[in-house]
Parts: structure tokens; sequence; C-alpha cells
């Protein structure tokens, strides 16, 4: 297998539009667009111009004017450069692979067999490729220890007045300097003893390490970066040097390190000369001075840097360049390039699929598709050392009933008949394509638990020569990796079909519900929404039957038979007892109760139009719901529409306990427990009766969703909340959520168990559900959107020749009341080596792994913890890499596995998110909103939650149906003349620079005016021009693709709302005191040095 060649792995948005590869599209910074906007203000996207004229990244080679030159002083401008002493060293990085999306040539296995690829820079000089890390041994030019005196400002390549020229090349002599192509500039950081560490806790064993100051903010500060863009200014006239790849850097009154320039590896790869630089390559360009910036910031504080020694005067270190540090955009685009043209066929064991953000086909041959389920790692190490070792997680994120696009066929359903589902006599695992059939087909091996069981008569046949059934691919079960069983009477409740499921509409009559519109809304829209109820064919009726119940401090139920002239009121006032007044004509067909049920929703709105009560309760309410589908014997949901904090007096009543002053201390994890008991046994009691719970609230102030969302995330149930709620600019995206969940896939009374091959066993769970046992996950309800999360142990060996195995089983009732089984199988490799599974990661579902990790850990440590053991994890992830896998080179290199190279940016996103690290607006509620939201997320979902899909609209050709390319998350990427497209999953903004072109303006908005732009709008008009056209159908489209409705927000620059438009702009430093991408990066350097030192 050749470790160069290995497919990249990294990271996920919902699947992108059809057709997107990323080709260059004109921009309004250069070309006229088709449209015909003319060239007026060139975009600040980077450095230079390194992304307007030039094709972007990947595509072809950067222009390298762009890369020698200093950046220009942007609009937004930079904060001041910060000197530092010079030990606080900046990583250079490092990461040898190819990343261009052409295939890499071809190395022999033979000469590294196990170092995965990392990625690399290609280079345009001769290049010397001893393994995928590569390494030059050689002698450093003696003038490289020392500094005497800062570089002359104008430094030309040639002409170097003190210290050597900053770059490393092969086969030179200490002190010629040779021309060479242009490439992208090289840099020489200085690199000092590994610094003191930033607050972590100490490993095992490890002496404890001198905290961080003011580790409570960022971890590194921002202003005052470990590196000062004060150093030698770079070359801009003369030929740029080239690119090293480690280059390594030294110290003033250090020996001289070897620099890799010497030719000692094998000779150079043919067909390697000509790549052009990537954006993407060695990490560790330098960014030359800010114009106009004479010196260090004032006062700035010396982050944990040691004094600087009294060496000779030191030259500031460079400010590390953004451009040159691994792009979460290039590796999306690169993927899509590699994956996104061909299907994905399921039938290799361990095959990493393309990323989430990758629009792909899958065809299933035998694992479960990519939608179902995802792995951190498809190479499972063989035995717990090495897992403990490596430190990656062993997890998948697994959802069970997820929808399919329409090109793909939805698993079969499989009817055994009265004998059931085929099962493994001793572990019970479900008849799958890893069961092995032996003497003629009499008897099967099982794949998990090697137990062998007889083949019953009605199931027996016959084997061809390879050993296979030879009805082996007319059956689902033995060739697909994911297909449905319908089971018997044996697998129900208490041994007896079950009932159709039940709907129960409770809705909050309360004074403040009625004022903010909700009851009339929600009214008005359930006449509509009741003929849209879930079904498996879309030309029969729905099973579900529906009841009604309006509540403020008392119930009122109402009866609804279809044989009444108008509905009737039953109020139980007694909340403290809560029992169903009526049995009969609660639950009703929607189409035999259409006329009194429409009636009953247009006096609701009537009845309390003039209602005084301000007090709500919430336990009974719940209660109520779960007594009426225990009445009718049946599962079923209930959509709670409630608006403030329960106070009246009856169980469940809250006091707000919202103290912003525990934030940050020891007692924060209070906040994000429920405050009383009475919601976790009321959520027991639903899951054992198959009561899902739908949490709509719409709060003014704080009403404790740590504890009211208790019963929706512990049965399975969603909560949406929309806080100040204002009917005219709200509405849809209630509406929207509301028609969505009503209608969209769903299974009842669910319980779920994942079976295992002998060796590694399910430990640990995640998401919204409940569990009395160690082994089943109990969900009332399953939906379509909601994923579970397994974290695996090694509990003996695993042998490499057979892998791992693992099948999820889950036993639902459908929407027409059948029980079936959903069975996904999947296998993945093992090995025995660190450099295999270090080859086949996906960093996306590790960051969704970890995310669910931390947000489940706050409930019992202080945030702080959480956030310094995340740090610790990944520090010693790649440091076993950086140890084990990676070839020898200098501690001052930050060496990343090709495909965890985003492991850092996705990091610390998760590190600067709202639950973990909130800015001083952030409230209790949202955290706690948040936290539940993300348990349940798949990896897409997660994966553009924590980095958000940036699309500059100014490129868009509205001839073509692909989107413009992405850009970074990043201030620096905006350009005042552009308008860019900023989603999360949750969220849609609008940004408009100030000097956006009036053209592009009329076309959006249907103004040429800046100042007369609405910031108020939620949606677009509907202009008609093509621009127009082509913007809406995107916002539409990328809307279809998330399971919430994202609400738009027009954010001009310069106004109020930026602030909230910034706060998703992750690869900079957060107003809350989280770091950079650049900050932390080099944090996590410093922190992998105090690991392998």
């Amino acid at each position: 297998m050749n470790v160069n060649q290995q497919p990249h792995m990294a990271t996920p948005y919902g699947q992108p539009q059809p057709g997107y590869q990323g080709y260059p599209q004109p921009g309004y910074g250069g070309d006229h667009v088709p449209s015909g906007y003319p060239a007026q203000y060139a975009p600040y996207n980077g450095p230079g111009s390194a992304y307007q004229q030039g094709p972007p990244q990947g595509k072809g080679p950067l222009p390298t004017e762009a890369l020698a030159q200093a950046p220009p002083h942007s609009y937004y401008g930079a904060l001041p450069p910060v000197q530092q002493p010079f030990q606080n060293a900046v990583p250079t990085f490092s990461s040898a692979g190819p990343t261009q999306p052409q295939a890499p040539p071809p190395v022999s296995p033979q000469s590294f067999p196990q170092a995965p690829p990392i990625s690399q820079p290609p280079f345009s000089t001769a290049q010397v490729h001893p393994g995928p890390t590569q390494s030059y041994r050689g002698p450093l030019p003696s003038t490289q220890s020392s500094f005497p005196r800062p570089p002359h400002p104008t430094s030309q390549p040639s002409a170097f007045p003190a210290g050597p020229p900053p770059t490393s090349i092969p086969s030179q002599l200490p002190g010629v300097m040779q021309p060479q192509p242009p490439v992208s500039q090289p840099s020489p950081y200085h690199s000092g003893p590994p610094t003191t560490s930033t607050g972590f806790p100490p490993q095992v064993g490890a002496p404890p390490r001198p905290s961080f100051p003011g580790m409570q903010g960022p971890p590194m500060a921002s202003q005052g970066p470990p590196m000062a863009s004060q150093g030698p200014p770079m070359a801009s006239q003369g030929p740029p040097m080239a690119q090293a790849n480690h280059i390594l850097p030294t110290q003033p009154g250090m020996p001289p390190g070897p620099i890799n320039a010497s030719l000692s590896g094998p000779p150079p790869q043919p067909g390697m000369q000509g790549y052009p630089p990537q954006q993407n390559g060695a990490f560790g360009q330098v960014r030359g001075p800010q114009p106009g910036y004479t010196g260090p910031y004032p006062g700035q504080p010396n982050y944990g840097a040691p004094p600087a020694a009294p060496a000779s005067a030191p030259a500031a270190p460079k400010r590390l360049d953004p451009d040159s540090i691994p792009s979460p955009i290039q590796v999306i685009e690169d993927d899509k390039a590699n994956k996104g043209s061909e299907p994905f066929t399921t039938g290799v064991r361990g095959q990493a699929p393309p990323l989430v953000t990758t629009k792909f086909q899958v065809k299933d041959q035998g694992n479960a598709s990519p939608r179902y389920i995802r792995c951190t790692a498809y190479n499972m190490p063989c035995n717990s050392d090495m897992a403990k070792q490596s430190q990656v997680p062993l997890a998948a994120v697994i959802k069970p009933l997820a929808p399919l696009p329409p090109d793909e066929t939805p698993p079969y359903l499989v009817d055994h008949g009265e004998s059931g589902p085929i099962r493994c006599n001793r572990c019970k695992a479900y008849m799958c394509p890893y069961m092995q059939f032996i003497e003629g087909g009499r008897r099967f091996q099982c794949g998990f638990c090697n137990c062998v069981t007889e083949v019953p008569p009605n199931y027996f046949q016959h084997l061809d020569h390879t050993g296979k059934r030879v009805d082996c691919y007319d059956r689902p079960e033995l060739s697909m990796g994911s297909y449905d069983f319908m089971t018997t009477v044996d697998y129900c409740k208490n041994n007896k079909f079950p009932q159709p499921p039940a709907f129960i509409f409770l809705i909050d009559v309360s004074y403040n519900a009625v004022k903010n519109g909700t009851v009339g809304i929600v009214c008005q829209e359930l006449k509509t929404l009741l003929d849209y109820l879930p079904r498996e064919n879309p030309d029969v009726e729905s099973n579900i039957r529906v009841g009604f119940v309006t509540y403020n401090k008392v119930l009122h139920f109402y009866n609804v038979k279809a044989s009444l002239a108008q509905p009737q009121m039953m109020v139980v006032s007694d909340v403290a007892d809560m029992f169903v007044p009526l049995l009969d004509g609660f639950l009703v067909s929607v189409s035999e109760s259409r006329v009194v049920i429409e009636s009953l929703l247009d006096q609701i709105p009537e009845m309390f139009a003039d209602t005084r009560e301000t007090e709500t309760v919430f336990g009974p309410v719940i209660q109520a719901g779960l007594e009426a589908l225990k009445a009718a014997d049946c599962a079923g949901k209930l959509f709670v529409f409630h608006s403030s904090l329960p106070i009246a007096e009856a169980p469940g009543k809250l006091k707000n306990r919202e103290d912003k002053k525990l934030v940050g201390t020891d007692k924060e994890k209070t906040l994000f427990q429920p405050q009383v008991s009475f919601y976790n046994t009321l959520a027991k009691e639903c899951v054992a009766q198959g009561c899902c719970v739908d949490l709509f609230l719409f709060p003014n102030q704080y009403v404790d969703v740590a504890t009211l969302g208790v019963v929706p995330t512990s049965t399975g149930g969603s909560i949406y909340k929309y806080t100040y709620f204002q009917a005219p600019s709200d509405q849809e995206r209630f509406l929207n959520d509301l028609r969505r969940d009503v209608q969209k896939q769903v299974g009842f009374d669910a319980v779920m168990r994942v079976r295992t091959s002998t060796g590694i066993r399910a430990t640990d769970f995640f998401g919204a559900f409940y569990m009395s046992n160690t082994t089943d996950v109990e969900l009332a309800g399953l939906d379509c959107d909601k994923t579970v999360t397994v974290e695996f142990r090694h509990d003996d060996k695993l042998s490499e020749e057979t892998g791992a195995l693992m099948q999820c089983a889950v036993l639902y009732t459908s929407c027409s009341g059948q029980r079936r089984l959903r069975i996904h199988n999947m296998a993945v490799n093992c090995c025995s080596q660190l450099a295999d599974l270090y080859r086949n990661c996906e960093t996306d579902t590790i960051i969704n792994f970890f995310a669910k990790y931390a947000y489940r850990s706050v409930l019992s440590s202080p945030t702080k913890n959480v956030r310094d053991s995340l740090v610790n994890q990944c520090a010693q992830i790649l440091a076993c890499y950086r140890k084990n896998c990676a070839s020898p080179s200098s501690a001052g290199q930050l060496i990343l596995p090709e495909c965890m190279k985003l492991l850092p940016v996705y990091l610390n996103c998760v590190l600067k998110s709202d639950v973990l690290q909130p800015g001083a607006d952030v409230s209790l509620d949202d955290r706690a909103y948040l936290r539940q939201l993300v348990s349940t997320m798949d990896v897409a979902e997660s994966h553009v939650f924590f980095y958000p899909h940036l699309l500059p609209l100014q490129k868009l050709d509205v001839e073509s149906m692909a989107l413009p390319m992405a850009v970074r998350d990043s201030e620096e990427r905006l350009s005042r003349g552009g308008v860019y497209l900023l989603e999360n999953g949750l969220n849609i903004f609008l940004w408009v620079g100030v000097s956006a072109q009036q053209e592009l303006l009329q076309n959006i908005f249907g103004t040429p005016a800046f100042s007369q732009i609405d910031p108020n709008m939620t949606s677009l008009p509907a202009l008609d021009n093509p621009f127009s056209k082509r913007l809406r159908e995107i916002i539409e489209s990328v809307r279809a693709q998330r399971s919430r409705y994202m609400k738009l927000m027009v954010v001009k620059q310069e106004d109020k709302l930026e602030l909230i438009f910034k706060h998703f702009l992750v690869e900079d430093k957060s107003n809350s005191g989280g770091a950079s991408y650049v900050d932390f990066l080099c944090h996590m350097h410093k922190e992998i040095r105090q690991l392998l030192s």
C-alpha cells in the first residue's frame, strides 16, 4: 500500500450544492463577472493578493509576489505586532505528504513501512523525499546561530548584512546564496528549549506543571501572540527563496542544529519537480511586518515566557502567516476534488468515507453508509495499550433513521414470517454479511462471538464453490450493511402488537403566550398541518391520532369527538394529582373529527384573548399527556408550546436561579444540572410509556432550560427556543421548525443495542435518551435527525485478519404502528502499528465526539478543567504521532498527521464555544440549550456549527450551478467591497461591506445605497434579476440541508449587529477570551513539546 496515496481526511458541512467543485469564479476584485460588475475593490483575502487574481487554492500556483510581500494594511487593521522574547518559540510547521488534488507520486512502501502520510508542501525545486515526513541532514551555515543586530529593513535576498538568508535550500554550501525559482517563503523562527507549560493538568506520573497566567482567558494572548511581526521584512524584490519543508529554528548562543539541506535520503522522486506551492504546504511561512507599525505594543504582558537570555540583541520572531497553516477550506476543496466524483462503495473494510462537506453517492455493499455511521478511526488499535498510548477516541456516531438523498435506495424491509429474524444463539446478533455459513449451509458461525448456530430449515440454502450462499445477493441481510426486519409479537411490549401512536398538542395560554401571538399562530397553523402527519405510504392517510390541551395555572382538556357539534372543554385545577378527565373523544382521527378540531382551533385564541393569568405550570402538563397515552395504551409524542418559568404552585415548580457570578467558578456546573429531581423521575415514566416530548420555548427571560429540557432530552425529543419571539420576524422560523418536526420520520418506543466482535465493547453513550442498564439505549422517540454516539473500549486483543465488527440494532414502532428492527453493520480494520491508526482517522467525527464528551463533562466539572483536559488529550494524540510515526526532526517544528491537520483549528472552535467559554452576553439558558442541542448532532451539523460556512457572494456566477469557493472564518478574509453569506446550521447572516458595489446592492436589496439597506429585514426581496433569484435559491437550498430553519439576519459593516456576526469568525480571537487559530496552534505546539520532553 503506498503510504502517500492515502486519500485526505478532514472535515464537514452539510452536503454542498450539486456540482460545487470549487472552480475559480471571476470575482469583483479583478476581472469582470459574467453579469458585468466592473473591477473596483480588490477584496482583501489574506496577505497580498494571494487569492484574488490567481486561481483559488489547490487549483494552481499562487502568485509568488503575494506571499513574498508584506500584507497590505487591511481595512480591518490588525493589532500592532508585539515584540516578545524569542524563547517563546514559534513552531515551524511541517506536514509531509502531498496536499494537491493530483494523485501523489508513487513511493515504494519498503522504504518506510509505517509512516502515514502527513501534509507536505510540494516544491518546484529538486525534491528530496526520504519518506512522508521529509528531513534533510547537513550542516547549518554557522551564521545562523546568532543575530548580532536586527537585519536591514530592505533585506534583499542577495544581501544580508547581518545574519543568514532566511531559507534552507537543498544542496547549498554554507554562506552561498543560490537563486531559486520563485516559491513560497520559508520561515526562520528562533526556537528555544521547551518553555514552561500552560496550566493543563499534569500527566500521570509527570511533575506538576506551573500554571499559565491568565489561563481563564485565552491559551495565549492574541494581541501578543508568541510571535511578533517585527523580524526581517520578506524579500520582495529579488526572487523568493525555495520553501524547505522543515526549517530548523535555532537560538542565539546554541550550537547550530542540522539544517534539512543535505541530500542524504533516497534520490529525488520522479515527477515531483513541478508542483506549484499549495496554500496548505509546509505550515510556516512568515508574514512580513505590517506597514506603519514601528515597534512593540506598549505594556503587553509577557505570557508565560521566561525572561530573555542576556545574549546578543535578539531578532524578533515573525508573526505566523495564517496562509501557511492548515486551511479547512483547502482540505474541504481537496476532498471534493478527490472523492466527490466517484460513488462511495461500502464493500471495502476500513475505508474512510469522503468528508461530510463533499457531495457523494453511496452504494451499500455490506457496510452501513456513512450517512448512518461515521467512525473516529477506521483502523482500530489491536490492543488497549496502543489505544491508551495514542489517546485517539474510538467511537461511532450513529444516526439510525438518517434520511437518504433521492438517488440512494432506502433500507429494504425483510420479513422472515412467524419465525422472526435469524439470530446467533449466544450473543443474539442478527443475521448479517459477517456470518459464515459452514457444513454445506446447515449451520453458521457468528462473526461477533464465533458461536455456531443451526440454520432453521425454512432458511436453508446451498453454498457455492466459494462458501457463499447461492441466494446471497437476493437477501439484503446477507449482502447489505443496512436493512429493516419485520418482527414478531415476541419483540413487542407485553407480547401484544402496538397501537398506532398519538400526537398531543399542549398550548400555553398564559398572558405572555397570548400577547406575543404564539397561541394564535399555533392554532392557525395546526388547521393545515394536521393533514401532513407522518405516514409510510403517501397515498394513505396517517394512522396517528391527535389530542389538544391548553394550560396556564390549570389545564383544559378538549373533547373533539366527531359526533359533537362543538368541542367541549374540561378544566382540571387540581394540578397536584393529574388525571385525564375524559377517555372517549380526547384522541381522535383527524379526518373523522376535522370539523370539530377546526372549530376548537378557531375558538382557543378568542377564549383566552383577554386573559390576565401570568403564571404557568409545566410538570403537570407533561403528566397530563403521559396519562392520556397510558389510558389509550399507545406510544406518542407531546408537542409543548411554553413561554415562561413555571412558578405556579404545582409539582415541578421552579425558581429563578440565574446567577452570572457563578460563571467560571467551581459551582458553575450546578447551573447546567436540573434544580429539582422531579423531572428526572417524570422522564423515566415517559420513556417506559414511549412518550416523547418536543418542547417549543418562547421566553422573554430566564426559563431554566437546563431543568425544562430534562424530559425532552431523556425521551429522544427536541427543544426549540425562540427568545424574545416577535411574530413578524420569527414566525417564519417557528412555523418551518414546527412543520418539519410534525412531518419528519420518527420511530416510537425504541430500544437500541450495539453489539461488537470479541475484543471491544461499547462502554459509553451520548445523546438524547435514557438508560436503565449498561447496554440498552431507550428512546421514547427516535427521529431522522437524532444521533447516538457510542464510545468503544478494548476488553481483549483484536486481530488484524478479522478486524473489528459492530452491529447497531434499533427496535422501534413505525408511525403506522408496526414493530420493526433497523440494523446497521460496520466493519473496520485493526492495526498493530500506530502509523496505520493515524493514517485512517476522521477529524470531523473526533471533534463531534470531543464536543459531546466535553459538553457532558460540564455537568460534573468546572469549564476550565474541561477545556484543559481537551487540550491535553489533543496534545497527547499529536505528541504520540510525532514521537512514534514522524521521521526525526527538530523539536521546533510542529508535525501533524495528514488526516488530523485540522484537529487544532476545530478543537479551538469547541474550546471557544459559548458552552465552554461564554461571552458576558451569553445567557445561561442559551448555554444549556446549545449543550443539549450538540448532544444529538450528527457530524455534518457539528462541523458547520463549530466552523461556519462563509461564502463570498461577490464571486457568485449566476450562470453556473456551482457555489463560489468558501473562505476561511476570519475577519481579514472579508473585503469591504464584498457581500458574504455565513451559516452555521442555526443562523444565516448576510454581511454587507461598506464599499459594496451599487449594482450588487441593487441586485440583492433593490437599492443601490448602502445606507438604505434595512438591517431588520429577515427575507430578501424577490427581485426580477438573475442574481437575486440565484441567491434566494442558495439560501433555500442551504436551509433544506439543515434540521432547523435558519433565520436570515442582514449585518451591515460597522453596524451594532456586526459584533454578533464576528462571534462566528472562529479563526479570530473571541471577545470571551478564546484564542485565535494562529495563537492556539502555537500553544498546542508548546504543549506537544512539553509532553515530548
